[in-house]
């Protein structure tokens, strides 16, 4: 249930707060911070986000480019869809690492559940992978909260290449939405930028609004362990109030269009 009244709660001054402003990129090396797996050869690409090395690394050789999310594939699923522009994303990446040698770095969960590795992925030449494919529009950010290492540059790059319309930036299926026309997109993963009209915590749910009508406006909901993540980075929900944001997840009905947030860094504080 959201939340039973509609506060509006003025802007919180946080000192030291560890939010994501578009468009910002740490000028330190990435790859300072970062554990070393190891060194393998790409022998093939599943599709825009996930090759197969060898020899294998910890008895994994399937590597799931952690940080973004390619265009799906129906990769063997009945009754499913590809999505489009994901043969021109499969694309992108055969040409960047088909064949090459590339080294695998850990920022966070080493595994999912599929026995894939989760890593960023280091051409010899230096060329990070998931960077490449992010400035060339082949890929959007899509962190976890266990994986959240490099979201930042991540960022900067996807808005740079989707400022100018490269890749996938240039198809309406990928366009950014508005908080006013997500009822016909639920179950789709989706950028959305608007206002958070409020922003409130209730009973140790954070909640922001983006209209005054809480049972059918689009809302972003913290549950309470994600709240914790929230907490650790120094982030007060309801700090969001009254500002303009671009948040990212996949939408789903709940009293309207919902997005469950896991950490910061989902929400992009805009100028």
């Amino acid at each position: 249930m959201k939340w039973l009244q509609l506060v509006v709660v003025p802007l919180l001054l946080i000192a030291s707060v560890s939010v994501v402003t578009a468009g910002h990129v740490r000028a330190a090396d990435i790859w300072k911070g970062l554990d070393r797996i190891g060194e393998a050869r790409v022998a093939a690409v599943v599709d825009g986000d996930t090759v197969v090395i060898e020899p294998a690394l910890d008895g994994m050789n399937e590597v799931r480019l952690v940080g973004i999310q390619a265009p799906k594939l129906p990769l063997g699923r009945e009754g499913f869809k590809a999505w489009p522009l994901a043969d021109e994303s499969r694309s992108a990446l055969v040409d960047l690492v088909h064949g090459m040698t590339v080294t695998l770095y850990s920022g966070g969960a080493r595994a999912d559940r599929h026995g894939r590795h989760l890593a960023h992925l280091r051409l010899a030449n230096g060329t990070w992978v998931q960077g490449e494919l992010l400035r060339s529009g082949w890929a959007r950010v899509y962190s976890f909260p266990d994986n959240r290492s490099l979201i930042g540059e991540m960022l900067a790059l996807e808005s740079e290449s989707r400022g100018s319309h490269r890749g996938i930036w240039g198809h309406p299926n990928y366009a950014v939405r508005t908080p006013g026309e997500l009822a016909d997109l639920i179950g789709r993963f989706e950028i959305i930028e608007g206002a958070v009209l409020a922003a409130a915590v209730h009973k140790g749910t954070g909640y922001l609004n983006f209209d005054d009508d809480w049972r059918t406006d689009f809302t972003l909901v913290i549950h309470p362990p994600s709240m914790a993540v929230f907490d650790a980075a120094g982030v007060d929900p309801e700090s969001y109030a009254n500002r303009t944001v671009r948040v990212r997840g996949w939408l789903k009905s709940f009293n309207g269009p919902m997005i469950e947030v896991t950490h910061p860094e989902q929400i992009e504080i805009l100028p």
